[in-house]
């Protein structure tokens, strides 16, 4: 059986996903704080690999772990719902059908424990 990677296009469809995720993030008047110091050509950069190895794609994500890149940033768990409901739109919007929407929240949905908690940054 194909990967999650491979039913929903590949490389192209991850790429097109982030770019759809982040508008809708940087819409997002509860979430677009988090992101106005960052370099967002590189955090969509980070995505791509991030998701791309996550869904058995051939790209090896490189970047810090989830606790690491996430410290202190204060994220709930309500946000962290926010983007997979983001996540889960955008790739709705590409096509991507609800049992593989729900296979690659699923996928992701481990990380809540590295993401949500800490406490605020100073920067934001």
């Amino acid at each position: 059986m194909a990967s999650i990677y491979d039913q929903i296009g590949g490389t192209a469809a991850v790429s097109a996903a982030v770019e759809e995720l982040y508008v809708r993030v940087l819409g997002d008047r509860k979430l677009a704080p988090y992101f106005a110091h960052i370099d967002m050509t590189r955090q969509k950069h980070h995505m791509r690999a991030f998701l791309l190895t996550s869904l058995g794609g051939t790209h090896i994500y490189e970047g810090r772990d989830m606790a690491t890149a996430h410290a202190g940033l204060g994220i709930t768990d309500r946000e962290f719902d926010r983007v997979g409901a983001h996540l889960a739109g955008a790739l709705h919007t590409l096509g991507v059908n609800t049992e593989q929407v729900d296979t690659i929240l699923a996928r992701i949905a481990p990380l809540r424990q590295d993401i949500v908690g800490g406490e605020l940054s100073p920067v934001l």
